[in-house]
């Protein structure tokens, strides 16, 4: 009966069609488990003393298809099917939900029944959660923020009834308490951010959360951790940039696998800026960060082994490392050191604007106007002619077009003196004269340039830094992509990779 129940469980029409729901709680499709799995040494399956531990489970489909190779591999050890069984999943495997309505989904999903000490249960346990805890949580308060994890109060502390999100692996200082065992493999999809308050209009602030359950594994020391994130930690910024120089600079860092169009590993669901799957072995021993990078793109793979600290940010293609290294090679003054501040006249997105006034005012409406008074800062540009650009650098989310390619700038344009701009843009120079300006905006404009904003823009927004490799160049005059192609020396094949990524601009 128990052999009859364990393989009912493997449905991948079910979780399939779990792993397509929606972007608040993204479940792992079976195939990308397997992939992930795939990475490990396979002896340890073969192991009846391997523990493996989801720190964040859902479905439950980590520690199934784990059982699914344990119960195979340790048959030769451990004859006696239901004997295996019992073996595997009070000893081997362990998790934790993020939720008490997962911690059913997950041990339905391995156990056959959402109580395992129940007739039901492939395995029999004394308690009613197995080896799949779920504990509520509470947030630790802190001037209005959670310390662990950065939570508002005000939208987090919540009645005995409602979920905290407030996940257990994540709030302590002593995780290794939790079932007080080593484990030898963590993998796990864990939930990649947090409202954190409204922005205003009902809109909300996210924060990246997967990087402290990558940061509290580690902490562990198992042999392997494996897991699945979003990508835009190989760019930093939204408090991922300590959480970068770490994965950067480890060693460990075996492998990484990643998706720059995130519906190739979770169809149907959008995350800007891809995601990305990784290995991290404990007892690596190479003496430089050498690791292994897959790009992922339709059914297609490329692969490389690269020095993942060789640059300040993670260049995710690996054909477009060449093309950064001969540009970067001329040792030019880059765009990133005159790029203007952000909100550069202080004038945020939602600044109240007039029908009339001293200064006209581009926001993302159309035109405003302000008075000299309300401008707090760069008051000698005003008269001169600024080239700006979109905050978003992408259209749709960063995703690429039906033929793979990404726009990059949204906008590209000039303000005429007596013209500013609200937050929404950022002003990249300015100019006294109409013609450098205009050299400019054509400069930006070639896929050249664009194609290298998009090795440091992983999401939509764009910062200052995002044109670090960017040179400077002579804008007494325009500049085509021939010439630039020309001027670094790129190959056909180069020229032929850029022209395959970046969509045209009028």
């Amino acid at each position: 009966m128990a052999d009859n129940l364990f393989n009912k469980v493997y449905n991948p029409d079910v979780l399939s069609c779990l792993a397509n729901l929606s972007n608040d709680e993204v479940f792992t499709p079976p195939e990308i488990v397997n992939r992930m799995l795939d990475m490990l040494p396979q002896e340890l399956f073969r192991s009846p003393d391997t523990t493996f531990f989801d720190p964040a489970c859902k479905t439950g489909v980590f520690l199934r298809e784990i059982a699914r190779r344990l119960i195979k591999g340790l048959e030769p050890l451990i004859p006696d099917l239901q004997e295996r069984i019992d073996h595997i999943f009070h000893k081997q495997l362990f998790g934790i939900a993020i939720t008490e309505l997962t911690s059913l989904l997950s041990r339905r999903g391995v156990y056959c029944s959402k109580y395992p000490n129940g007739e039901f249960s492939v395995s029999r346990f004394d308690t009613a959660e197995g080896n799949i805890r779920y504990k509520r949580i509470a947030h630790t308060w802190k001037d209005g923020r959670c310390i662990y994890c950065g939570a508002s109060q005000k939208e987090y502390d919540r009645a005995s009834d409602l979920e905290t999100h407030a996940y257990e692996f994540i709030h302590t200082t002593t995780p290794e308490k939790i079932f007080n065992m080593k484990f030898d493999v963590i993998i796990s999809n864990p939930p990649y951010q947090l409202n954190v308050g409204s922005g205003g209009k009902g809109t909300g602030t996210a924060i990246p959360i997967y990087n402290l359950f990558v940061t509290q594994a580690k902490k562990l020391m198992p042999k392997y951790i494996t897991m699945i994130i979003p990508s835009r930690w190989f760019s930093g910024g939204r408090g991922l940039d300590s959480f970068r120089q770490s994965m950067l600079t480890d060693k460990r860092l075996s492998k990484i696998v990643d998706f720059s169009d995130s519906k190739d590993c979770f169809p149907g669901v959008d995350i800007a800026g891809g995601v990305c799957y990784f290995l991290w072995s404990r007892d690596k021993s190479d003496a430089i960060n050498i690791c292994e990078v897959v790009n992922c793109y339709k059914n297609q793979a490329n692969y490389a082994i690269r020095n993942l600290n060789e640059f300040p940010v993670f260049i995710r293609n690996n054909f477009a490392v060449s093309i950064v290294k001969k540009v970067l090679s001329f040792n030019e003054e880059t765009l990133n050191h005159i790029v203007k501040p952000v909100s550069l006249y202080g004038l945020n997105t939602n600044t109240f604007l007039s029908n009339s006034g001293e200064v006209a005012v581009r926001h993302s409406g159309g035109i405003g106007f302000c008075n000299r008074s309300s401008i707090r800062a760069g008051f000698e540009t005003i008269d001169k002619y600024k080239v700006y650009i979109s905050a978003a650098s992408y259209d749709h989310a960063g995703q690429p077009d039906k033929d793979g390619k990404r726009r990059v700038l949204s906008i590209v344009d000039i303000l005429k003196p007596q013209i500013i701009c609200t937050s929404t843009y950022i002003i990249i120079d300015t100019f006294d004269a109409i013609n450098e300006a205009q050299n400019l905006v054509t400069y930006l404009k070639t896929k050249f340039v664009r194609f290298l904003l998009a090795q440091i823009c992983i999401s939509q927004h764009i910062s200052r830094e995002t044109f670090a490799f960017v040179p400077i160049q002579d804008f007494s005059k325009p500049w085509t992509d021939e010439e630039l192609y020309k001027k670094y020396g790129l190959s056909q094949e180069e020229t032929d990779f850029i022209e395959s990524m970046i969509k045209p601009m009028e």
